[in-house]
């Protein structure tokens, strides 16, 4: 009789080859995912307001572009800010859409946490969501933030039109879980530089100035301080990601040092209604190294879009 920890060794040679032979196809199929990495420009930015909302112990600032179309909320990843979606912002303004941006405490102009106090994620999240008077809304979250967007999807899966989450752990606590991925970050590694970890190696290669770029909003978002964690409001255990309501869409690239493509796929298997898609060439931050391609296939996805044929793009 076979031992749960050799079955679960079983189960994740099965994803992992399974996900392998899937990339192999649909890469040979797909320009977008051979394709080269290119400099894109960030484009002019829309007019937003700007604004702070207030949130026990201190506020966030946001900006928000304004208008009638559905709206779009975006949680940045622990290096950024809401200064980390100038790909996006007019892309998704443009096609008619209301996007809004905040900084979590201790990022760009938000309060700090308090010492040992830092809050619930999603408990800020739904801060800014009452504040602007929004009914249902796009969530989309980015790393570290995913795991804030994670807990509200789970918390209020009423409030949300759709789900995207980019190159996350979403929170997820299982303990194999845990093991398999901290197996992909070995001693030190979180005292590599963010640029060397986040963004793939073909995207340093070849957009040198976009790298900078990059950096610099990191380095402005952050204040050269280490901001701590936030709370989540309970633990996200497998058994309660396989509760998730909304339709998602997971996205990871090949290139990725935290969420590899078979990561992806341990997440994907746990959830009842989720796409999912792997961009090549790609590290940590598929929206910043990909923009073009990544804009283009959430709106799809907003558009009631599907990706089918597993974890391969």
């Amino acid at each position: 009789m076979t031992s749960p920890a050799d079955r679960g060794r079983v189960a994740r040679r099965t994803v992992l080859a399974s996900t392998l032979a899937c990339t192999a196809v649909d890469a040979a199929a797909s320009g977008d995912v051979c394709a080269p990495i290119r400099p894109v420009p960030v484009p002019d930015q829309v007019p937003a307001r700007e604004g702070f909302v207030d949130v026990v112990g201190g506020r966030l600032w946001f900006w928000d572009t304004g208008g009638d179309g559905p709206a779009v909320v975006l949680v940045h990843p622990g290096s950024g800010s809401a200064l980390s979606w100038p790909h996006q912002q007019p892309v998704f303004a443009r096609a008619g859409y209301r996007v809004i941006a905040y900084s979590r405490r201790g990022h760009y102009r938000s309060s700090p946490p308090e010492p040992g106090n830092p809050g619930v994620g999603a408990d800020d999240l739904h801060a800014v969501v009452r504040h602007l008077g929004l009914r249902r809304f796009h969530l989309l979250g980015a790393a570290l933030g995913g795991f804030y967007a994670t807990d509200y999807a789970l918390l209020r899966p009423h409030r949300l039109l759709s789900l995207v989450i980019v190159s996350s752990f979403m929170g997820i606590s299982d303990p194999e879980y845990l093991r398999v991925t901290g197996l992909l970050r070995p001693p030190g590694f979180g005292d590599l530089p963010h640029e060397f970890r986040e963004l793939g190696p073909s995207y340093r290669a070849a957009d040198e100035e976009g790298a900078r770029r990059w950096r610099e909003i990191s380095e402005r978002s952050l204040g050269g301080r280490a901001v701590e964690f936030q709370d989540l409001s309970e633990p996200i255990t497998w058994a309660r990601l396989a509760t998730l309501s909304v339709r998602a869409l997971i996205v990871t690239g090949d290139a990725d040092l935290y969420l590899p493509p078979p990561i992806l796929a341990m997440i994907t298997a746990h959830l009842p209604d989720a796409d999912a898609l792997v961009y090549g060439q790609v590290g940590h931050s598929a929206n910043w190294e990909r923009p073009v391609e990544f804009n283009r296939d959430v709106l799809r996805f907003w558009s009631g879009g599907r990706f089918h044929g597993g974890p391969c793009r």
